[in-house]
């Protein structure tokens, strides 16, 4: 198969091998094949809703990208989003000379930056998947709905089984899900068509108010909404206002009381305007592989009367 390149630059401090050893313990992508080296993975593009593989390798200032077809602006856009090269990190390193705390976890992953969901349609559709599962029955349920009704890709002599698009799950049989999730999936399919769970618009929002925007959407509550624009749309200066596995985190990393409140969190994110969404996922990403995915799984339930 003919492969298409470009390259993409990195604004301020960017490793692609922390990006790279991050997907490969993030249970959302911990089963895709990786020797080490390259992070291949296949997506329907939000551009078009058609299929396409992206093979990304590391290059000096950025990484070089192979795709199996022909790619625009938008495309090129959608990757640069998955590993948040589109936004300037210069000043993402300043924050740790004010923050300590931050400070360590920045040199603990020099260069680490969020690692998104292929879309935020994709995000969504995991959103619910998971809610009342572990994550790794979610990863299996997913890639079993991919096999079944998505489009297969072939890349460097490896198979990738695509998510569907939103038309193709709309109009999809038994998904073999719980009969509210298919309900919640089929309705977040209609809002992406309509335009909703796309980039662009999310990120076209202030962040409180796209996150009240996804909220009223099917099955879709306060955790599941800071996840989709955060690692779906890949807004870099939002903060979840409810998300319990966070809060832990970051109420022993800073010895705040049991009862600290929501507020005393958003009060605590302040400081890393504008990269809240930057730093709330280091702090989240270092709790991989060292428990945290099962703190995920006790705290993943979502369960919404939508």
């Amino acid at each position: 198969m003919t492969m298409h390149g470009f390259t993409l630059s990195a604004e301020g401090p960017f490793d692609f091998g922390a990006s790279l050893r991050f997907v490969e313990d993030w249970p959302a992508t911990s089963a895709l094949p990786s020797d080490g080296r390259a992070l291949r993975f296949a997506y329907c593009a939000e551009a078009d809703w058609l299929p396409i593989g992206v093979r990304v390798t590391a290059a000096p200032d950025g990484v070089a990208v192979a795709t199996t077809r022909a790619t625009g602006r938008e495309i090129r856009g959608e990757v640069a989003r998955i590993l948040s090269l589109d936004v300037d990190g210069g000043g993402f390193a300043k924050l740790g000379q004010d923050d300590d705390v931050l400070g360590d976890l920045q040199r603990r992953s020099p260069g680490l930056r969020p690692v998104c969901f292929w879309s935020p349609w994709e995000a969504a559709c995991w959103a619910v998947i998971v809610q009342r599962s572990s994550m790794i029955v979610a990863a299996r349920l997913k890639q079993r709905i991919a096999e079944r009704y998505g489009a297969e890709i072939t890349m460097d002599g490896q198979t990738y089984a695509v998510f569907p698009p939103p038309v193709t799950l709309l109009e999809a049989g038994g998904l073999g899900l719980p009969a509210q999730k298919e309900e919640w999936l089929r309705g977040l399919a209609r809002a992406a068509l309509d335009g909703v769970l796309t980039t662009e618009h999310l990120r076209a929002a202030e962040p409180e108010v796209a996150l009240a925007e996804l909220r009223a959407l099917p099955g879709v509550g306060p955790f599941s909404a800071g996840l989709i624009l955060i690692r779906g749309a890949g807004a870099p200066d939002a903060f979840p206002g409810d998300e319990p596995r966070l809060f832990a985190i970051l109420r022993q990393a800073y010895d705040l009381p049991e009862d600290a409140t929501p507020a005393a969190y958003r009060k605590l994110a302040e400081a890393w305007r504008p990269y809240r969404s930057w730093a709330s996922f280091l702090f989240r990403a270092s709790t991989y592989g060292t428990g945290g995915q099962e703190v995920d799984r006790k705290r993943s339930g979502e369960w919404t009367s939508r």
